[in-house]
């Protein structure tokens, strides 16, 4: 113990610290928190040019995803809306979902184009865990001119529509998916219906007025397997779909095909068993009324009608 009448510089150390160890490396401990606690209260955090967060991400994200250019015009014909701020550009290989947590949200349509070259894509709906109540495969084979148009039904949220370009890297495509303003089948569309049994398949040919058609698959509650292919000349596909469905009645199967040109055939194949058919419909949805205006006798030949007699 020191005297208290020493002055400190009366005071000689032998060697050994008059406190205990742990007690010194206890305030050394505190006097170096309380300094770098004063050197930091003062500087404001900043963050790299190369740092990002994820708010600035998702915003990079969406910058770069509302201009397509060269698909806006695919997605305007026909039933088409005008998209082109919510399309997104999905790259080869590459999958894009967008989810939709309200039950009201019953029925999306999803729009695939691209700027001329092929399509390929894989589309799924999932509905919880491990659960796929619907897909389908779809190609085409140029999606500027034939855009893929697709009605699925959603009930009892929530749903999540999954789309993977399956395509190489070299085959970019426009997707969008909406819920507002969806497609329905027509009156006529839905009083046409026939009855395809399984492995069966029938074929619908139209005219070259016709620009679009729709077409409508269901069953009566049992599982829905078909195959839909767009023909131009014999054995020339230049759509193909290849749909599943868990419950035909719950989720029907509805969808708007482009049928620019002459001699389009649309052909349907019941890919299940006898045990489960299915009903079909196939009705032209849009008309080209001026698709024989300048046709002349002698002149212009147009197939699959007789304007120019």
């Amino acid at each position: 113990l020191v005297d208290p009448s020493t002055s400190p510089s009366d005071v000689v150390f032998t060697g050994e610290s008059p406190l205990d160890p742990s007690i010194t490396m206890f305030f050394r401990a505190v006097i170096c928190a309380l300094a770098l606690g004063v050197a930091t209260a003062f500087t404001a955090p900043t963050r790299s040019a190369w740092t990002m967060s994820t708010n600035d991400l998702y915003q990079g994200s969406v910058a770069t995803q509302t201009a397509v250019p060269g698909y806006g015009g695919a997605l305007s014909r026909g039933c088409m809306r005008e998209t082109a701020e919510s399309t997104i550009l999905v790259q080869g290989g590459s999958l894009r979902t967008w989810s939709y947590r309200s039950p009201l949200v019953e029925q999306v349509q999803v729009v695939l184009s691209t700027e001329g070259r092929p399509l390929d894509a894989d589309i799924e709906l999932w509905h919880g865990p491990d659960n796929t109540p619907c897909k389908m495969r779809v190609y085409v084979e140029n999606g500027q001119l034939r855009p893929f148009s697709a009605v699925i039904d959603t009930p009892r949220g929530p749903n999540t529509v999954a789309i993977r370009n399956i395509g190489q890297i070299e085959f970019p495509f426009a997707a969008d998916v909406y819920a507002n303003d969806v497609e329905d089948p027509s009156e006529e569309c839905i009083a046409s219906s026939a009855t395809i049994q399984g492995g069966a398949l029938r074929t619908y040919p139209f005219d070259t007025l016709v620009d679009s058609v729709e077409v409508l698959l269901k069953t009566d509650g049992r599982p829905l397997n078909a195959r839909i292919e767009l023909l131009q000349g014999p054995n020339n596909n230049k759509e193909v779909i290849e749909l599943y469905t868990e419950d035909g009645f719950d989720r029907p199967f509805f969808c708007i095909l482009e049928t620019p040109g002459s001699g389009n055939v649309v052909r349907i194949v019941n890919t299940a068993p006898v045990e489960f058919p299915m009903t079909a419909a196939v009705v032209p949805h849009s008309i080209n009324e001026n698709m024989g205006a300048g046709a002349v006798l002698g002149g212009d030949v147009v197939l699959g009608g007789d304007m120019a007699w």
